[in-house]
């Protein structure tokens, strides 16, 4: 299932960027695409998630997802929490999410759908590669009880053409599902 996307490693190379420029402020559009492993059902759709910062070191973040699988299921993911943040070296920025999590699958023909609530913890590293290129990479874990857990691990780009505006790629993988994204990121604040 598409949980949640934290990140896990990052690049170990340094240029002249600077971590002071790490904006928690943002709102993000994507477009996904979803693979399950173990069962041949795919299928793409359109998010929007967003990120405030409550004080330098502190923000809350929250996002929803809906993409449409084959056979006409339908898949819908909320996300909401708080995450910390802070300076690891001029270019490296380290972050931790905890976060409430919720999914619903809705099947065609009378079929039962199904949903879920959940809790996700995520660490990561933002890396400053450039002044416009910021590498991420992390790792996420969701758990829905009664042993449904997984965990994701992901890296991502963001490629900014101006102070308020970003485009994206990334990909995340678990056990259950692969899944990549296009995103535009919008910055607000600056």
């Amino acid at each position: 299932m598409l949980r949640s996307s934290l990140v896990l490693l990052v690049l170990a190379f340094s240029f002249s960027a600077n971590a002071d420029d790490f904006d928690y402020s943002y709102l993000q559009l994507d477009y996904g695409n979803l693979e399950f492993d173990d069962i041949s059902v795919d299928g793409d759709g359109l998010g929007i998630s967003g990120s405030f910062a409550i004080n330098p070191d502190w923000h809350v973040f929250g996002g929803y997802q809906s993409i449409g699988l084959d056979f006409g299921i339908d898949l819908s993911a909320l996300s909401a929490g708080i995450g910390y943040n802070t300076e690891m070296s001029p270019t490296v920025d380290a972050f931790a999410r905890f976060s409430y999590e919720y999914i619903e699958l809705d099947a065609p023909g009378g079929f039962p759908g199904t949903d879920d609530n959940g809790l996700g913890f995520g660490i990561g590293l933002r890396f400053a590669a450039s002044e416009e290129l910021e590498v991420d990479a992390g790792v996420d874990y969701v758990d829905f009880g009664d042993g449904d857990d997984d965990t994701a691990f992901s890296v991502g780009a963001l490629y900014s053409f101006s102070d308020a505006f970003a485009l994206g790629l990334g990909g995340s993988w678990s056990d259950d599902a692969t899944a990549y994204t296009l995103n535009g990121r919008f910055y607000f604040g600056r």
